[in-house]
């Protein structure tokens, strides 16, 4: 009986404590990575079909749950999560992007494609890389992310870089066509980095040629910021920092200038007093720079409407005086949806002033200040302005004063832009869908520079005795209207057949107007003077009218082809070949879906792809294909005079497109469930009748003596690969990225024997040359081979020219290359190149727990730069001025094994040569931060995210170049304004 009672007493002891247990609830909010709640994620309790889904707010409850059950989480495009209960009544979840859902959907050229069946070159970049690096251009945040990229940041705050998309393809404009939510635009300058959502940088033909008319150097499509549904979000974010440029060249002290010049039989006309100063030009143009930005964006939507409005503020000091940057964005992005119809509108506005960079004499800011003599001082009163500047050869008449240059004027650059656009889809039946979109880039510019009245120097060497103003203004705008049906339809379950067709037209307008005066009485008005008062206006029309077919198909996500043809007509064109037809086709076998590979394979994806296509160009400027007029001509007309106009340059009715015929082979692996992944590409381009400005014949009388023809042809290649690894699981997570390309290209028709580029000033000559078999802009000049220690040395190399005085000992001695007994332009070689090799870029981020941190790499190499200021501290120095302490060690008799010519020597001496071209590879530590994240459980429910942050900006160049800054657009350094280091502290705030 005592044994019965037990029994019973523990089953109801069992029972009693199961149904403890099952009184259990738990519940809690899921959210994504960025704090957005997530409405329909599916909680599942492990085993069992019980389980609820998320609300619209990502709010779930389950009951009837045991400490020992474990609830699975679930949602498309996220990695599932599986968490055991324990005693917690509260969980809140954050789930991931699955790593296959990264590369789920891809923008592409008029719309959207998975990942899977893309066969063509794309890139991507997102949003997080772009917030990663703290930038005041959205271009400069490209750079060293995409394989094939080269992106060069040079300037004043508020320059757009050079962004070039597999490398030259053409003799003009090479600059990738921008398109931002459907808009096509000049640059990304209208837009704020931290509304971008992410960047799509199409490369191939099969890819750009839906652009047809305008994709021949590659597109960039931007997609901005949307809202997501969910309860409102409201983020507020804020960086500041200083910026610096701690390079300097090494130049000589006044004790060493006063040496110099005496060696020299220069001797300064200066009061003893003035030599007791030391004054270091490069400090009094270079500052510590600060910068600050503020931004707020709200974000909100239902099952019908989303919404999205952001607010920044930027304010960016330059490194060099008087320069700087400010600007004021907003955004406002909205969709609504009822029933089959679907219709929104983005919209941005930005306000900005830039304080660029003044020049004097066509000379940069740091030529002056390496070439001032360090004992005259920055200021004196007693000068009309207040600076002192040289006044006699020994003060080296050649440089002013830089920090005149740039402070006395009052000079400003304001800008307005809107870029927007409205669009309307409607699903006409299941599959099929219209669309049709208009979209705006409207801009507005004025610029003014006023300069008063002022002489450095007692014998007015530098002066000014008027007061000048000149301003301008300058208008533009781009209209986009485009339509479009899409029909998508999977057949059999296994044929998915996608075909587009679409028209679109565009409009370019641009105009300006301006205008410049002296006035002779007065520096106390900002305004136009009466004296020499002239006035200019320009205005310009493009039009293109475009129409596209495109089919794009794939058996199972298996076997992919796509197929299209554009036709476009330009305004810049005559009549006889203004249209152009622009077709591209390509194939992609998925090849790890094949039953081969089986259930259990490591590899998640192998992919082959290729693509072959056309694609035109119409970058020159309007109206080239007629002859317009010039004036600014008098004629005698009745026995006076009167004006004038005549033809400015040839007509040509036949101009035409570039073309570029673009051949890419690539391969696409991921394996062990995508933590590693590779992408190869290989290339090439060949362009054809590239457009050309060539002489005219004398005997035309033709004033500008040039007609635009389509005679060049340019052959294109290179290599690329990216290179991955996710590590997705666990407290410490963390990835690595790495992408490196190549790029090469040889002219092969050019229609001239050659065309000089890149003039240096000072020698009057061209440093870059185009020419067939070479490539573009490479470097064109005479090879050094020391220095002529005898006159028999001079005699061995001029033996054809005995007769000659201007070569002596102590010049520069370079090689007679055709062996005629002369140095003539004939001896000229092809001497290096500034395009890189490659580039590239690596990036490492890691997470653990609340810290995260992240490092990123970029870099070129084997580009080569000729360094004009290295030419005037070391070679270029004609008349005494200030330069390297190596002016010191220059040949004379008794100093015979320097390497620094005689002073003043032969005109040769400072010709293009191998001499000042030196090795520009880097690498740069671009970005290095670290942050902290604090959770929910801290803030207590005040904030849903507080994110603390530090960061530092190309913090240290590895290099052997010997300028400040290896970063170069041209390969050409005259004194660019270089890249600064910058170190932020950020804030981040989710309401």
């Amino acid at each position: 009986m005592m044994k019965k009672f037990k029994f019973a007493a523990f089953a109801f002891f069992l029972m009693c404590s199961q149904f403890i247990l099952a009184q259990n609830s738990v519940s809690g909010v899921v959210s994504d990575n960025t704090g957005t709640p997530l409405p329909g994620v599916s909680i599942i309790v492990q085993g069992t079909t019980r389980g609820t889904t998320a609300d619209f707010d990502g709010q779930y409850s389950i009951d009837n749950v045991t400490p020992t059950d474990e609830l699975i989480f679930s949602y498309i495009g996220m990695t599932r999560q599986i968490i055991s209960i324990g005693s917690a009544t509260t969980l809140n979840v954050t789930l991931l992007e699955s790593s296959e859902a990264l590369d789920e959907v891809v923008v592409v050229a008029y719309g959207k494609q998975s990942r899977r069946t893309v066969t063509g070159a794309i890139a991507t970049v997102d949003a997080d890389e772009i917030a990663s690096l703290p930038v005041a251009n959205a271009e400069q945040a490209l750079q060293g992310r995409a394989a094939g990229v080269s992106v060069v940041n040079s300037g004043p705050p508020g320059s757009s870089p050079q962004v070039l998309i597999r490398g030259l393809g053409t003799f003009g404009n090479n600059s990738p066509l921008y398109v931002i939510d459907g808009v096509i635009v000049g640059n990304l300058s209208g837009i704020s980095p931290s509304d971008i959502e992410n960047v799509s940088i199409l490369k191939d033909a099969s890819t750009t040629a839906l652009y047809g008319a305008r994709g021949s150097n590659g597109v960039v499509l931007v997609t901005t910021k949307s809202g997501k549904k969910g309860k409102g979000i409201l983020n507020f974010s804020t960086y500041s920092g200083a910026q610096v440029v701690s390079n300097r060249y090494d130049l000589m002290n006044t004790t060493q200038y006063l040496q110099f010049a005496a060696n020299n039989n220069v001797f300064p006309d200066r009061p003893a007093e003035l030599f007791q100063n030391n004054t270091d030009w490069q400090d009094a143009i270079f500052k510590v720079g600060f910068i600050q930005d503020y931004k707020l964006d709200y974000s909100k939507g239902t099952e019908n409407t989303t919404q999205f409005f952001s607010a920044e503020y930027l304010k960016q000091e330059g490194t060099i005086i008087n320069t700087g940057f400010d600007r004021y964005s907003f955004r406002a992005n909205s969709s609504f949806t009822s029933g089959k119809l679907k219709f929104g509108q983005t919209m941005s506005v930005s306000l900005s002033k830039s304080r660029g960079e003044q020049s004097g004499g066509g000379r940069t800011l740091i030529t002056h200040a390496v070439n001032s003599v360090p004992f005259l001082p920055v200021f004196n009163p007693n000068n009309r302005g207040g600076f002192q500047g040289p006044d006699n050869v020994g003060d080296s008449q050649n440089a002013e004063n830089p920090v005149r240059i740039q402070t006395l004027p009052t000079f400003s650059n304001n800008n307005f832009s809107l870029i927007g656009s409205l669009y309307g889809e409607y699903d006409i039946i299941e599959g099929l869908k219209f669309r049709t979109q208009i979209g705006l880039d409207y801009f507005t510019g004025r610029n003014s520079t006023f300069i008063p009245i002022f002489s450095d120097d007692p014998s007015n060497t530098h002066a000014q005795d008027y007061a000048s103003y000149n301003a301008g203004v300058s208008f533009g705008q781009g209209l986009v209207f485009t339509n479009s049906l899409n029909y998508q339809k999977t057949f059999a379950e296994k044929h998915n057949l996608e075909f587009l067709a679409l028209a679109e037209k565009t409009e370019n307008i641009d105009s300006g107007f301006g205008g410049s005066a002296r006035n002779l009485v007065t520096d106390e008005l900002q305004q136009f003077g009466p004296d020499s008062q002239t006035i200019a206006s320009g205005n310009s029309k493009t039009t293109r009218l475009g129409y596209l077919a495109r089919l794009n198909y794939n058996y199972d996500t298996k076997y992919i082809f796509s197929a299209s043809v554009r036709t476009d007509a330009s305004s810049r064109f005559g009549e006889n070949n203004r249209w152009g037809t622009f077709p591209a086709v390509s194939l992609g076998w998925v090849i790890s879906e094949e039953d081969f590979f089986g259930d259990d394979s490591s590899v998640n994806n192998l992919k082959l792809r290729s693509s072959y296509g056309i694609t035109g160009n119409d970058a020159i400027g309007d109206y080239q294909y007629a002859a317009t007029l010039v004036g600014g001509f008098e004629y005698p007309v009745g026995g006076s005079i009167a004006p004038g106009f005549t033809e400015n340059g040839g007509s040509n009715p036949d101009l035409k497109w570039e073309e570029i015929t673009t051949l890419n082979l690539g391969l696409d692996v991921g394996f062990l469930n995508n933590k590693f992944t590779a992408s190869l590409e290989y290339f090439k381009n060949r362009s054809d009748d590239l457009l050309v400005s060539l002489p005219t014949p004398l005997s035309s009388g033709s004033h500008a003596g040039n007609i635009t023809s389509n005679v060049g042809s340019v052959e294109t290649k290179g290599f690329e690969a990216i290179l991955g690894y996710n590590d997705n699981e666990g407290d410490f997570t963390w990835s690595a990225n790495f992408n490196i390309g190549s790029s090469s290209n040889e002219v092969i028709v050019l229609g001239v024997d050659e065309i000089p580029r890149n003039r240096l000033q000072d020698a009057a000559v061209n440093v870059t040359n185009i020419q067939v078999g070479e490539s573009i802009d490479h470097f064109y000049g005479y090879v050094s081979d020391g220095i002529y220690q005898t006159q028999a040395e001079v005699d061995a190399v001029f033996s054809g020219n005995l007769g000659q005085t201007d070569v002596q000992p102590g010049d520069i001695r370079y090689k007679d290359i055709n062996g005629d007994g002369n140095i003539t332009a004939d001896d000229r070689v092809v001497l290096a190149d500034p395009l890189p090799d490659f580039t590239y870029g690596l990036n490492l981020s890691a997470n653990y727990k609340n810290f995260d941190a992240s490092l990123f790499v970029t870099g070129v190499q084997g580009v080569d730069v000729y360094n004009t200021i290295r030419y005037d501290l070391e070679g270029g120095a004609r008349r005494v001025f200030n330069g390297s302490p190596a002016l010191l060690n220059s040949w004379t008799p008794g100093n015979s094994t320097t390497t620094t010519p005689r002073f003043g020597g032969s005109t040769e001496n400072f010709a293009v040569s191998d001499r000042f071209i030196e090795d520009g590879s880097y690498a740069r530590l671009k970005n290095i931060s670290l942050g902290y994240t604090l959770n929910s459980e801290v803030l207590n429910g005040y904030l849903s995210k507080l994110r603390l942050y530090a960061s530092a900006q190309n913090l240290f160049t590895i290099t052997d170049y010997n300028g400040l800054d290896p970063e170069l657009t041209s390969g050409v350094d005259y004194g660019r304004y270089p890249q600064p280091k910058s170190f932020l502290f950020g804030v981040q705030l989710s309401f």
